[in-house]
């Protein structure tokens, strides 16, 4: 069922096509804010990282819908008042159809065609049983159709490189991105992961499934022992151990703790880099500096410098 909205969004670029091109993409990610200071935060980094000139940014959405007024409010912002490319995710958790339908329709009114499909997790406990809202939808996939039937929109899904907490093992949860993927799904954003065997393992998982769908790397820099211990609830992964005992040698130091995340991180990009990965989407909660160091130690001397 179309929406009536134009078949072409005008100007607008497609992830998507910007995803497949010749170069690597990267991006951010950012959350939308709960306070006045924490707004203050966000459109500071916003603003510093907008120097960099990244491929695209993308605006979260709270778990079971939380925040999906501050959601497209902040996304529509990003689209009229910088020069940022804004993706903005959409998750099914408590919204009916209609809901939907609404906020892809206010989305499009603001211009923006790229948008990240995903199932969501429920309120108060992202663990909790899944109940799906009896006038919504049961998957990611059917919101992946529900948007593509609505206009000329751009849409990702997320991927999980150890696999999603709630699928059964690591083939159920291939067999699930792989049905996400044909739904109609241009390309996939992962979970945050710490090992870059777990994105090529994924990768090699799908394309053994004749799925040829371009998947860009989530990351985000240790800076505090404290992002090591919710590593498991962020990304559904255990740590690396190896990886553990790096960092608790450095445990009693915060300065050298965030320069071996700052490290390590672009260690793993530059050789996710080295294996084709398609693009890089950093994880920046909101601070744009620890983003920039990982992005300065990979880009060009010239372009680093210049930023």
């Amino acid at each position: 069922m179309s929406l009536g909205l134009p078949s072409k969004l005008p100007g607008t670029p497609s992830i998507g096509e910007l995803i497949r091109g010749a170069a690597p993409t990267f991006s951010f990610e950012f959350f939308p804010p709960k306070t006045p200071a924490g707004e203050q935060l966000l459109w500071q980094a916003i603003r510093e990282l907008e120097s960099l000139r990244p491929s695209f940014v993308s605006i979260t959405y709270g778990a079971g819908g939380t925040t999906r007024e501050t959601t497209v409010a902040v996304t529509e912002r990003v689209a009229t008042e910088t020069t940022l490319l804004p993706l903005a995710h959409l998750t099914a958790v408590d919204h009916s159809v209609a809901d939907l339908r609404n906020v892809i329709g206010r989305l499009a009114g603001a211009g923006i065609r790229n948008v990240l499909a995903l199932r969501g997790d429920p309120p108060g406990d992202p663990m909790g049983e899944w109940v799906r809202h009896p006038e919504g939808v049961d998957y990611a996939a059917d919101l992946v159709r529900l948007i593509r039937e609505s206009g000329d929109f751009s849409v990702g899904v997320a991927a999980f490189p150890y696999k999603h907490p709630r699928s059964a093992d690591v083939e159920d949860d291939t067999r699930n991105f792989v049905g996400k993927c044909r739904a109609g799904a241009d390309y996939a954003i992962t979970q945050m992961f710490f090992d870059a065997d777990d994105y090529l393992r994924l990768r090699d998982r799908v394309a053994a499934q004749a799925c040829g769908t371009p998947i860009v790397a989530g990351v985000m820099p240790v800076t505090r022992m404290a992002t090591i211990e919710r590593s498991s609830q962020l990304s559904g992964a255990p740590f690396p151990p190896a990886l553990l005992r790096e960092f608790e040698r450095v445990a009693g130091d915060e300065a050298a703790v965030r320069e071996l995340g700052i490290e390590k991180c672009a260690e793993m990009c530059a050789r996710l880099l080295d294996e084709g990965v398609p693009g890089i989407h950093f994880i920046t909660m909101n601070r744009s500096t620890a983003t920039r160091e990982v992005w300065q130690r990979l880009a060009p001397q010239d372009v680093a410098a210049a930023a």
